[in-house]
């Protein structure tokens, strides 16, 4: 088969239509471009040019095999470009998981960081809970999850985002008029709308610990596991509930979402994970993305007031 060189000799001369400068092109002599054209055509086994007097003119097979030549080197040179670009993380694959919450939180910033700068990373996305993400973090199926804490042994982790807890109140519940402060004792014996113990843990736990230190106990009436199921049982005036501030993404009518005296600080956070070991150079790449885009995110997000949930 014939070469690149010689492919590379061919466009030369093709493009010039004269050996001469063809030659001062490829910074060689003419005598050996002019072998490489005399092998190549022996390969293909037509004449690519007609040499008749003093000017070379291609000939009908040569016209037509210029375009696949060019195509042919254009080809390879993208893919030298590409292959270099692999150790760098430029281009690649990576499996991210998610939990709900975070899709309302972080996900839009990480996604849309990841696509500006890194193109060339195809982002393979799945919507998981915590514990299902970790364990398909272990055996491989994802690169890199976005979950709640703890970071368990034998993975690395950063911490992404911290979040607020605010006060979901049914529209009309006199718990939901602004001109008056929400405290947490507020909640006190109130019917509440609570996570699962098994299937939220994270939440459970976070809550179950605000509730211990301030000494209050509301009135679990249920036990869920998504945020967006625990602001309709709200709305169904059921009970009352605490939720991530992204839940006011959700715009959910008929809820008023309001920020709650006695909680200190932000308790809600979200971490990334990653198995130190994993050698996809794309993963060391979008991790850095992301952790520069929830920085960012964190950075802009303005302060949330009494308001409803906005649609």
């Amino acid at each position: 088969m014939f070469t690149f060189s010689q492919l590379e000799s061919f466009v030369a001369v093709a493009e010039t239509l004269h050996f001469g400068r063809a030659a001062e092109r490829l910074s060689m002599t003419q005598p050996p471009l002019t072998r490489r054209i005399q092998l190549l055509e022996r390969e293909l086994g037509v004449e690519l040019f007609d040499r008749a007097g003093r000017t070379v003119r291609l000939t009908a097979a040569g016209r037509a095999f210029l375009a696949d030549a060019r195509r042919i080197l254009g080809l390879s040179t993208q893919a030298a470009l590409a292959v270099r670009r692999v150790p760098t993380g430029e281009v690649g694959t990576v499996a991210l998981g998610f939990t709900a919450s975070a899709a309302h939180s972080v996900l839009d910033a990480v996604v849309e960081a990841i696509h500006s700068h890194l193109p060339g990373v195809d982002l393979v996305l799945r919507e998981r809970v915590s514990s299902t993400q970790l364990e398909e973090l272990r055996s491989g199926e994802l690169n890199l999850a976005l979950v709640r804490p703890p970071v368990p042994v034998g993975l690395s982790g950063h911490l992404l985002h911290r979040e607020a807890l605010l006060a979901a109140v049914p529209a009309g519940h006199q718990l939901a008029d602004p001109a008056r402060a929400l405290h947490l004792h507020d909640l006190d014996g109130q019917p509440f709308v609570m996570y699962s113990p098994t299937e939220a843990r994270y939440f459970h736990e976070v809550l179950v610990g605000v509730f211990r230190g301030a000494g209050i106990a509301p009135r679990y009436v249920h036990h869920l596991s998504q945020v967006h199921t625990i602001l309709a049982l709200v709305r169904a005036g059921l009970g009352l509930a605490l939720v991530p501030q992204a839940a006011t993404a959700l715009g959910l009518d008929g809820v008023v979402l309001r920020p709650v005296e006695g909680i200190a600080g932000e308790p809600v956070e979200l971490v990334a994970v990653w198995r130190a070991n994993d050698e996809n150079p794309a993963l060391h790449a979008v991790r850095d993305i992301v952790i520069a885009a929830t920085s960012d995110e964190r950075r802009e997000r303005p302060p949330d007031g009494d308001r409803p949930a906005e649609p």
